[in-house]
């Protein structure tokens, strides 16, 4: 079994690039460009299975609102060029799911000229992400107007106390499905967010208001427990779900737990912020390992090592959002799951993937293998194949999920705001404002800022500020709050921090097995791998 090639995990705008480069090659030629939502591959085999594929629940009516968010704001932050022409065929998709009868995201049955046949809460939250992208990128008039419609309708179709009215929907002609509250409407409330922060559109603002009383009155409460649904079912739409059950579903929960964090930043709410708080230190350890990894589904049926990306880059976000609200400590434990899962995880060596057979010229078994590079999946912590799985799949949404999360991620390594420069992540990074050379790539930490102002420095909490070697001969820095603070800095000269990355090592608790893994400082030097195939990190010794 084979490690694959060494590849660049430090790079962040590298990852949004490549990453953007599969959202724009995605687009099924037999489907009148929808793009394609599963993924399967036999590794190393040319094998009939090895595709892409269309989803009768989610392929119009999700893949093109986490790529529109994703592409959109790749565009802002990181300055990426995104292709016009994929931008316009994921907006027609996302219109295409907004256009029958129920005037929310809706899929069809099939594809090709099928109409829309059934609806799922679980797909609202991605049809407002690409709304508001659209809204704020675009100023797109099309996309504004849908959201609204689709927030009266929203309203007009779901109440708290008795959740959707189906008999309702279902005298449309369409169907309905999903049981469960935080994995179908609470999931709605980030995306509802940032579409009011983008239009100011007060119906938005007031419907995740309504959404997040339900969700923190029966579910995130103060204890932070995750209380799942115990019915003894794998597929985790079909499980039957109480009042105050949590979904087994864990990307459902780590996105809603995203979304309050969103919500108590837009509102200064002190009180929600601390539920979120109490969560991501309690229940979120339920699921998650202490680098980042997640559990895909919580079941007692469910393969232990295979994980999935989107819920990876939930708990970076709440993480950052948490850190800037004054608690360093998840800036650092941000920097430790991008630099140990989230970056790693991402498909930059495609070699194992051997193109299927196309003998009738399928548009979802062509080109199979460059079409995933940059794509994201259900890793686990050692590799892209957990144990026990002989077929293994990227699905295209989720390359949107990471991508998203990254976007907020360069964001935030650097801010500049009313207190001065904030350094909060060690990466290689280069603003108007600053530029910072990581000890990860370098000898050293360099910072240097390009404009007047104080400075704080996030100053890990492995390092051993004794032995901390300092080069700012013209500044006395004082320690506060896990940050060397900077009253005076020059501008244009470096300052350089030289400390050791230090090693240690840590045992993963998974449910099957304990993984054993080597770090220097927030990065994975080695890893058991039990033998899997391709894995990312030299094995553990």
């Amino acid at each position: 079994m084979a490690k694959l090639a060494n590849i660049n995990t430090t790079d962040i705008k590298g990852a949004i690039a490549l990453g953007c480069r599969t959202m724009q090659n995605v687009f099924n030629a037999d489907d009148d460009n929808v793009p394609f939502f599963a993924t399967w591959i036999t590794p190393r085999k040319k094998s009939s299975e090895t595709r892409l594929a269309f989803n009768t629940a989610v392929s119009e009516s999700h893949v093109p609102g986490r790529h529109l968010n994703a592409l959109l704001n790749a565009e802002e932050a990181a300055g990426i060029q995104i292709d016009e022409q994929a931008i316009g065929n994921h907006a027609k998709a996302l219109f295409l799911a907004h256009s029958g009868p129920l005037k929310l995201s809706c899929n069809r049955g099939r594809i090709g000229d099928g109409p829309l046949k059934s609806f799922s809460g679980h797909n609202t939250r991605e049809a407002f992400h690409g709304l508001y992208a659209l809204a704020k990128y675009r100023d797109h008039g099309k996309a504004r107007k849908t959201a609204k419609i689709a927030i009266d309708t929203f309203f007009d179709f779901w109440d708290p106390d008795s959740g959707w009215d189906n008999d309702r929907i279902r005298t449309l002609g369409i169907q309905t499905s999903g049981k469960d509250f935080i994995g179908t409407v609470a999931r709605t409330i980030g995306p509802l967010v940032k579409y009011f922060r983008a239009t100011g559109d007060g119906r938005a603002l007031e419907l995740a208001i309504k959404i997040k009383e339900k969700t923190i009155g029966q579910y995130f409460l103060e204890d932070g427990a995750y209380r799942p649904s115990r019915t003894p079912v794998m597929k985790w739409t079909e499980r039957t779900y109480t009042p105050g059950e949590f979904t087994v579903h864990t990307h459902s929960v780590t996105c809603t737990m995203s979304s309050l964090a969103q919500l108590a930043d837009l509102t200064n709410d002190s009180n929600l912020m601390n539920r979120v708080r109490a969560f991501y230190d309690n229940g979120l350890w339920d699921m998650r390992d202490q680098l980042g990894w997640v559990l895909e589904v919580f079941g007692d049926d469910c393969n232990c090592d295979r994980g999935e990306i989107n819920n990876t880059g939930d708990i970076v976000e709440t993480a950052l959002i948490l850190g800037r609200w004054g608690y360093p400590q998840y800036f650092e434990d941000a920097e430790r799951i991008l630099r140990c899962h989230l970056l790693p995880s991402q498909l930059r060596d495609n070699s194992f993937i051997i193109d299927p057979p196309n003998p009738d010229n399928e548009d979802a078994r062509r080109n199979v293998a460059d079409r995933h590079l940059g794509a994201f999946g259900f890793p686990a912590p050692y590799g892209h194949c957990p144990l026990g799985l002989d077929l293994i799949s990227f699905n295209l949404d989720i390359v949107g999920g990471a991508v998203g999360s990254l976007c907020e991620v360069l964001r935030e390594a650097t801010r500049f705001d009313a207190a001065g420069h904030w350094v909060n992540l060690l990466f290689d990074h280069e603003t108007d404002a600053i530029q910072v050379k990581s000890p990860y790539t370098h000898d050293q930490l360099q910072v240097t800022i390009k404009r007047p102002g104080p400075l704080f420095v996030r100053i890990p909490s492995w390092v051993d500020r004794n032995r901390l070697e300092l080069d700012a001969s013209d500044t006395q820095p004082r320690y506060t709050n896990d940050y060397l603070f900077f009253a005076t800095p020059t501008v244009s000269k470096p300052i350089s921090f030289k400390f050791d990355l230090p090693t240690q090592e840590l045992v993963l608790k998974h449910r099957d097995r304990n993984i054993r893994v080597r770090m220097r400082g927030d990065e994975v030097a080695a890893m058991d791998n039990f033998g899997a195939d391709l894995t990312f990190f030299d094995p553990f010794l």
